[in-house]
């Protein structure tokens, strides 16, 4: 059961429990108790046993007599989600509840020290507690990202899960379709003697009721500033890594500058090239405080680098042919003068936005690719250390040599300089450029570009 604190968990392995040949095993897998609070031993497994091998545990839950199962939350064992999450064998029950309410919820069983509730009530505390913005910000970001690595583990292993969330913990029906989607039988009744702790309104619950409510009016409930991202993912492009022996790792954006870079780099130490993911390991193995290093640049003057470089003259020969053909870029001419330049380049940032998110039959070349997607590749293995705007790269290159104990080697000028874009610059690139790059031009805070 993937579930969080006060979203019904305990009711929902009570109504579990009492369906035949069904047994929950609690928090098998809390980092702070085996099971249940003051429990030190499951299954024949201790909890000492169980924290050095998740597995063990695991294993003998999995083969006890009957359908078993337990509660896990996002701060259990990761070993154990990750596990659990690619076994097509194991059936997965994601608990949801209005976030608000678990949220309050948790806060006054900590207030009240009152955790379940039987049916005699009349042993119920009571409190109001302080809603706090941070809080509860921190509360939603770490079930959101909870939520994402499950729908993310299943859609990509095509597995399904029964979701229910906390209301549904009262409809007979629907608690019998989840026996059905375990392979057990329908029950007649929902079984458990746990009632509901806290059945006040939410405003009831708190001493700021005003101050919440500005509060949960600052929270985007539908996403409405999300930037949109369509473009495919990429791999973390280890081969074009280049190491010294200084222990400064280039981890190179196409279309930032990267034979200037590789110029100073190679002038810190001895280079190696050409990593696999097994010699990239072996190199930090051997550079103990390595620092990764990667520039970026803005958008509008690497996306012309990358159309004059690969379009303009030819390199990319098909996608140049699909432009003219299909984007009507008019690049027939060998020797174009600025006023078909401009037209050109407008085109192609138009056709940008568009290959980004998905909707051309063309590949995102690395040239193009926005470089908030190529970071995030590079994070599968690891993210660098520092990322450097271009502008201000001669500071921070002189900070990163400082750091290792080297003379500062002088940065060269740039052979692929966007120089040349500046007769052709107008307020009209610099918008397709924002419109085609919105989430670098968000990520990396750049503004309007100028050429000086």
């Amino acid at each position: 059961m993937l579930a969080g604190m006060r979203t019904g968990s305990n009711l929902l392995e009570s109504r579990l429990n009492a369906a035949p040949g069904v047994t929950c095993h609690g928090e098998a897998f809390n980092g702070v108790f085996l099971g249940k609070p003051r429990q030190e031993e499951l299954l024949g497994v201790t909890r000492a046993e169980r924290d050095s091998d998740a597995g063990l545990l695991l294993d003998r839950i999995r083969d006890a007599p009957g359908l078993n199962g337990f509660r896990l939350f996002h701060n259990h064992d990761p070993r154990v989600l990750a596990r659990v999450l690619q076994d097509r064998r194991c059936a997965k029950i994601v608990l949801n509840r209005n976030p608000l309410e678990s949220y309050l919820s948790r806060k006054i069983a900590l207030e009240t020290g009152q955790w379940l509730l039987r049916q005699d009530a009349r042993n119920r505390r009571v409190a109001r507690v302080a809603f706090s913005a941070s809080e509860f910000e921190a509360y939603l970001s770490d079930l959101q990202d909870f939520q994402l690595v499950i729908q993310r583990e299943l859609q990509i292993s095509g597995q399904t899960a029964f979701w229910i969330n906390y209301d549904d913990l009262q409809d007979l029906e629907i608690f019998n379709g989840l026996l059905r989607f375990l392979g057990r039988p329908p029950v007649e009744r929902l079984a458990s003697d746990l009632v509901k702790q806290n059945p006040e309104a939410l405003i009831d619950k708190v001493v700021n009721p005003a101050e919440m409510d500005v509060a949960l009016a600052r929270f985007d409930r539908f996403d409405l500033s999300r930037t949109p991202d369509f473009e495919p993912r990429r791999g973390p492009a280890v081969p074009g890594f280049i190491g010294s022996d200084a222990g400064i790792l280039l981890m190179p954006i196409a279309g930032c500058g990267e034979a200037r870079l590789r110029d100073w780099l190679a002038r810190t130490g001895a280079l190696t090239e050409g990593f696999t993911q097994r010699t990239l390991r072996q190199w930090r193995q051997a550079n103990p405080g390595h620092l990764g290093l990667s520039v970026v640049r803005h958008p509008l003057p690497r996306a012309w680098v990358a159309f004059r470089d690969h379009i303009l003259n030819g390199h990319y020969a098909a996608i140049r042919d699909y432009l003219i053909r299909v984007a009507r870029l008019p690049l027939e001419d060998a020797d174009p003068g600025p006023d078909q330049l401009h037209a050109a380049f407008s085109g192609f940032l138009r056709w940008l936005r568009t290959n980004l998110n998905g909707q051309t039959p063309v590949r995102v070349d690395a040239a193009w690719a926005s470089q908030s997607a190529v970071l995030a590749g590079f994070a599968r293995i690891s993210p660098p250390d520092r990322v450097i705007r271009e502008p201000d790269l001669a500071p921070e290159l002189d900070h990163l040599a400082r750091l290792r104990g080297i003379p500062f080697p002088a940065l060269a000028a740039d052979r692929a300089s966007p120089a040349d874009l500046a007769p052709i610059l107008t307020p009209e690139l610099q918008r397709l450029a924002c419109e085609a790059y919105p989430r670098d031009m968000l990520t990396f805070g750049f503004t309007d570009w100028s050429p000086t």
